[in-house]
């Protein structure tokens, strides 16, 4: 059987930016959005040939506000995909959502047009830690978008939160995890906020208009939510990630695991056949690049052209070894010893022994029962481990 792939579609577009986010996103674009969707068929039909036979295993819509994008303008997206992709029957369906940008009958449409999984930001259940993180929601609007996703007949939905806000008491936290956990959701994506080079909040830092982030209380935080979710009945697969039994987010397996995703749409990355590569970060110039794209392709010929990619390397082994060690690494069982040497015919140790000395020494990283992965500590200084591991010049 040919070897399945995921594919990720993004959505660049956002009612307002927050002032934390890195992501390719933009404000005050929402016109472009339906241009972009058919930008989109087309991209997927450029992509038909190279992945004819291949079949797509988990398809993600990131953004940006993905839940932006009108139904009609989804149910074209989601026919492009189809014709152009072998989508299994059973493949994970999923879709960022922002509250206050959903309600049922939308939601039970996209349900309708075969996605299933739903990520909704929530960020925090305070209203006041909402605007200094500039969402533009409320606590209840949350609420309210889980109640519309169960009403429309989503069955499995994600909640995302972020903690170690500057300043933020631990009982806050708390407080956000419990109202969390009221609504049942079958997973849970938490994560240290993070102070972003570039970002409006990292300006603000600098400047002295807002404390920094307190590494000491986030891991506090941290080890708080892993005694309380445990508790719950979460499984903790990954640094960020808790789910329900069986209820483990498939198409960031994918990432996580090193297996391969094509990506479409602005500033998407992809790592297909071995290279990765990237599309145009810019909306306007990604629809040009498409277009001249299908246009030529209209006019036929003997490649497919791709000028909406703008970047790409090939992986070498090494960078391999390390992709997969690095990210590998952040799920809880860790990097398989006997995987790691069927896939490169080589020994995690004797590749990076030397390098994981200090991490295995210092009881960041062991090595149990044929695998190698971070301790309870070690997920408290991941980088620490991870940038021991990086390719060597």
């Amino acid at each position: 059987m040919a070897e399945p792939f995921s594919l990720y579609v993004h959505i660049p577009f956002c009612t307002a930016k927050c002032g934390y986010c890195d992501f390719n996103s933009y404000a005050g674009q929402d016109h472009l959005i339906p241009t972009y969707s058919q930008a989109l068929v087309h991209e997927a039909q450029l992509w038909r040939s190279a992945t004819a036979g291949r079949p797509v295993a988990t398809l993600f819509f990131g953004g940006g506000t993905p839940s932006l994008t009108p139904l009609d303008d989804y149910g074209s997206i989601m026919a492009g995909l189809r014709s152009a992709f072998d989508i299994a029957p059973d493949a994970e369906v999923s879709l960022e959502a922002n509250p206050g940008s959903v309600d049922e009958p939308y939601l039970r449409g996209l349900l309708d047009l075969g996605l299933n999984r739903l990520s909704i930001g929530v960020q925090s259940f305070h209203d006041d830690e909402l605007r200094s993180l500039d969402r533009i929601h409320s606590a209840e609007d949350a609420r309210q978008a889980f109640r519309a996703a169960r009403a429309a007949g989503f069955d499995n939905v994600n909640l995302d939160l972020i903690f170690g806000l500057p300043e933020q008491p631990m009982e806050r936290w708390q407080q956000s995890v419990e109202d969390a956990l009221a609504l049942g959701p079958e997973h849970l994506s938490l994560y240290a906020l993070t102070v972003e080079q570039g970002t409006p909040l990292a300006r603000d830092v600098e400047r002295g208009r807002s404390p920094p982030t307190d590494p000491d209380a986030q891991a506090d935080q941290y080890e708080w939510t892993q005694e309380r979710l445990a508790r719950a009945g979460y499984e903790q697969y990954e640094i960020s990630n808790w789910a329900l039994p069986g209820r483990r987010c498939q198409h960031n397996l994918t990432y996580w695991e090193c297996r391969e995703y094509l990506a479409l749409g602005a500033g998407a990355h992809s790592y297909l056949d071995g290279v990765r590569f990237a599309n145009a970060a810019s909306p306007t110039q990604y629809l040009s690049l498409v277009e001249e794209s299908w246009q030529a392709l209209q006019a036929g010929g003997d490649n497919t052209p791709m000028r909406q990619v703008i970047s790409g390397e090939t992986i070498t082994p090494p960078l391999a070894m390390s992709d997969t060690l690095i990210l590998g690494l952040r799920l809880n069982e860790g990097v398989s010893l006997a995987s790691f040497r069927g896939r490169f015919a080589v020994e995690v140790m004797d590749a990076f022994g030397e390098r994981l000395q200090e991490p295995l020494a210092n009881g960041l990283v062991e090595l149990a029962e044929g695998w190698l992965r971070l301790t309870e500590r070690g997920r408290l200084l991941g980088n620490e481990v991870f940038v021991r591991l990086l390719p060597e010049d």
